[in-house]
């Protein structure tokens, strides 16, 4: 499928996801959509019927105390729900990606940052599948100093087709560019197949945007979010943050819960 397509096609999904639904049909449509994808409805805030479109249903928020944060100083937690793709330490510039293909950090930032500040460092790479929660929380208390929105395909990020080329540094993507006590670390939310539309808390899309003052986010507060599925990538300097020991991909994470050891 070309980029022209694909770009139609998600367009298209976008304008159906955000026609309006009669409130009285919003509660059957809802199960309907979590007895297919296996959305959690008991942990949904408000009730179904306050959801006027399913794009509005996507990034539903939870209810209180769903999700508790890990508060101990030494946890990096998980900015949020879903299932871990990879977990790798970069390497000569570039991340290894699945059955032993890897991409370039320099590609995958877009020049936000200096990729060479990074040689040595760690990377997670989470999916979020139609049935995760799609809110993005900060990993640590941090500032966000820089963000770009990056134009680029829309491929899908499911495992097989990562396998096949490097989707995650060529597709549509956000990158941020975090200041935290543990150093400068990079917050990537990758576009998708129909993924067009990524907000991050108080800042309009643009191209590139130098945040001054730089907004602060505690551990776990909102930072962004997907308006459809998709992924994250997390980046952190040399020495930093080790992963917990055990994980490994294809587990499952929720956000706030641990997924690395800060060691500065």
């Amino acid at each position: 499928m070309t980029t022209p397509i694909r770009r139609a096609l998600s367009h298209c999904v976008g304008w159906a996801a955000d026609r309006r639904i009669p409130s009285f049909l919003r509660p059957a449509i809802y199960r309907g959509y979590a007895r297919a994808t296996g959305a959690d409805l008991d942990e949904v805030r408000l009730p179904l019927a306050a959801f006027p479109s399913l794009a509005q249903f996507f990034v539903r928020e939870l209810k209180d105390g769903r999700r508790p944060i890990d508060r101990a100083r030494e946890a990096l937690v998980s900015p949020v729900d879903g299932t871990l793709q990879a977990l790798d330490a970069i390497e000569r510039g570039s991340i290894l990606q699945a059955k032993g293909r890897d991409y370039s950090v320099g590609e995958l930032l877009d020049g936000l940052g200096d990729e060479r500040t990074l040689e040595g460092g760690q990377a997670w790479t989470v999916y979020l599948s139609p049935r995760d929660y799609h809110r993005i929380h900060a990993p640590e208390d941090c500032a966000l100093e820089e963000l770009a929105w990056v134009p680029g395909a829309r491929y899908s990020v499911q495992p097989h087709v990562l396998a096949r080329r490097p989707v995650l540094a060529i597709n549509e993507r956000v990158v941020l560019r975090l200041s935290t006590a543990h150093g400068t670390a990079f917050l990537v939310l990758v576009g998708a197949l129909n993924v067009g539309r990524m907000r991050v808390v108080g800042v309009e899309p643009t191209p590139r945007r130098l945040c001054v003052p730089a907004p602060r986010f505690a551990r776990g507060a909102e930072l962004a979010r997907f308006e459809m599925g998709s992924t994250i990538v997390f980046l952190t300097p040399p020495g930093a943050c080790a992963p917990l020991d055990g994980l490994a991909p294809g587990r499952p994470v929720r956000l706030g819960e641990r997924i690395g050891v800060w060691r500065v």
